[in-house]
């Protein structure tokens, strides 16, 4: 690798260019959000050039996804860690969609991967087959007994779906006001506890 650049800092390989990439590209989104973040400034940040950062990244998509990755893992730790002491999985269930609801939205990386100001893109990435494995593998790792409510492991494919859907109508930005939190909530009981509750 050229010693030149990078803060005169040069990586040792490969992957540790990718991730001060990354890095740098995460920190750039955290201060003045995706719109205000270029390969220019990304470049700038490290001290190097674009074409340094092209040839670790192909391109802009690719650095945001990787980025948007990282934010993902971040929260559902985040998620787990705010469910732990749930007593079921429809108390986690809820509890897991509150959570998303208040912390999506103010997330400019979680922003970044499901494209919130852009509803109608928001509503493909949202639901994309990509997306939908990644939410069963979230309900994987909540700390509830799945089975407790009947729920086997091939049936949390489905629920990711739905309680994605369900996410993309609460979260859809062109609704004038967001609901209350209790109203949810209310609503959650009143429709998908009880179907997440053995009878």
């Amino acid at each position: 690798m050229a010693r030149h650049g990078w803060g005169g800092r040069p990586p040792a390989d490969e992957e540790e260019a990718r991730q001060r990439i990354i890095d740098a590209t995460a920190g750039l989104i955290d201060r003045h959000g995706v719109a205000k973040t270029t390969l220019s400034d990304v470049a700038a940040e490290l001290g190097v050039t674009r074409q340094t950062v092209y040839r670790h990244l192909g391109s802009i998509g690719e650095i945001m996804s990787a980025v948007a990755a990282r934010g993902a893992e971040d929260f559902v730790d985040r998620l787990v860690s705010h469910l732990e002491g749930s007593r079921t999985p429809a108390e986690a269930v809820v509890e897991g969609i509150l959570f998303c609801l208040r912390t999506v939205p103010s997330d400019p990386r979680l922003n970044l991967l499901l494209q919130l100001g852009d509803t109608a893109t928001f509503s493909r990435a949202a639901t994309s087959p990509l997306m939908l494995d990644y939410g069963s593998a979230m309900l994987r790792r909540f700390p509830v007994e799945w089975s407790d409510a009947g729920v086997s492991d091939a049936d949390l494919d489905g629920l990711a779906e739905m309680i994605m859907r369900l996410l993309i109508s609460l979260l859809d930005s062109s609704t004038e006001v967001p609901r209350p939190e209790d109203e949810v909530r209310a609503l959650l009981d009143r429709w998908l506890v009880p179907a997440l509750t053995p009878s």
